[in-house]
């Protein structure tokens, strides 16, 4: 063989490699753009292309922000948007089709589920965690233990116009509190807006059995004179601007806050024992004042977007644990026991199809 047919023939192999290295390269690349994130090694199954709207509970809204940081560490071809402008107005966005998911701090009313069906928008309800409500005041306020019955008679639709503690204190004797007189000190009250699942939590726990007992049912539960806010953050700095101040907020907000505010104790009934909201008080739900966290899915977008079921995957498995005990860094919500989160699992696993 000639040296000018061997070099014909070595030339003709070459072009041979380079051609299959340029096809196997774009097959990758359209792999990637097909199928998201789950092209790339290591990812976990259900990655795609895609973008996912979260809105809802300011409380619930670190939980989701930190799952959506941790899922699009792995699935960056996933974008994951999360904010929190309230329980209420949440389901208002999500009854109307505007976003995937619905962070609660409470269960849905039953006039949004009406509203969703309206819309043709079925969901499904998931328990994330437990949570506590944290009635706070400032660290210089010599106030300890609350009872439900101090509450209703400091924040109730009766106390409306009281611009001091010592206002409530007539109220209070004669509902059988057991810490009245109060001083006669300005009551600062720095709490959540009526759009926020957190006031309706504190509405139902604490003060709606009291309000229908002394106001019938058609009563207004709480005062209207002070200006809620669906930031917590914005709340927390109420607290601190007041040494007699009196709100309320999530437990884990308070707990991230611990330098700067201070929780009271509740006790259920005048007299009764004054429980200090924890992590522990919170779980075997001695702290009286506790409830549960949930995210609502859209059925109809979890088949429309393949990227949603693969983020709530992860945000019940890898992601869960350090989702829900370090959304505040050190601070977090109180996890669902290992029984109940399996079942949670297996309810969305069924819901999903």
């Amino acid at each position: 063989m000639s040296k000018n047919h061997v070099a014909k023939v070595l030339a003709l192999l070459l072009g041979l490699v380079m051609i299959t290295g340029a096809c196997t390269t774009d097959s990758s690349q359209d792999g990637v753009e097909a199928g998201g994130e789950a092209a790339q090694e290591g990812a976990p199954e259900g990655c795609a292309v895609g973008s996912i709207n979260v809105s809802g509970s300011s409380t619930v809204e670190p939980i989701s922000r930190r799952a959506a940081e941790l899922y699009e560490d792995v699935c960056p071809d996933t974008v994951v948007t999360v904010d929190g402008p309230g329980t209420g107005d949440g389901f208002a966005l999500f009854c109307a089709g505007e976003t995937d998911i619905s962070d609660a701090s409470r269960a849905i009313k039953d006039s949004e589920a009406a509203d969703c069906d309206a819309n043709g928008i079925e969901f499904t309800e998931i328990k994330v965690a437990n949570d506590g409500i944290a009635v706070m005041t400032n660290p210089n306020n010599a106030v300890e233990c609350l009872s439900f019955v101090d509450l209703y008679a400091l924040l109730g639709g009766q106390s409306e116009g009281y611009a001091d503690w010592s206002d409530a204190s007539d109220l209070a004797i004669e509902l059988g509190s057991d810490v009245a007189p109060y001083p006669d000190l300005p009551l600062d009250v720095s709490a959540p807006g009526t759009e926020s699942g957190t006031y309706d939590s504190l509405v139902e726990i604490v003060l709606e059995e009291l309000g229908e007992e002394n106001e019938g049912e058609d009563g207004q539960f709480v005062r209207q004179d002070f200006a809620g806010n669906a930031d917590d953050n914005v709340i927390v700095e109420g607290i601190t601007g007041s040494e007699s101040s009196l709100g309320w907020v999530g437990f884990a907000f308070a707990d991230a806050n611990a330098d700067v505010v201070k929780a009271l104790a509740i006790s259920e009934k005048p007299g009764g024992d004054c429980v200090l909201p924890t992590a522990e008080t919170i779980a075997d739900n001695s702290y009286p004042v506790s409830r549960a966290l949930y995210i609502y899915v859209s059925n109809t977008k979890v088949n429309e977007n393949p990227a949603l079921a693969g983020y709530v995957d992860y945000y019940l498995g890898d992601a869960y644990s350090e989702s829900v005990t370090k959304a505040f860094g050190d601070s977090g919500y109180v996890e669902l026991p290992a029984g109940e989160l399996a079942e949670v699992q297996a309810n969305w696993e069924s819901a999903k199809g």
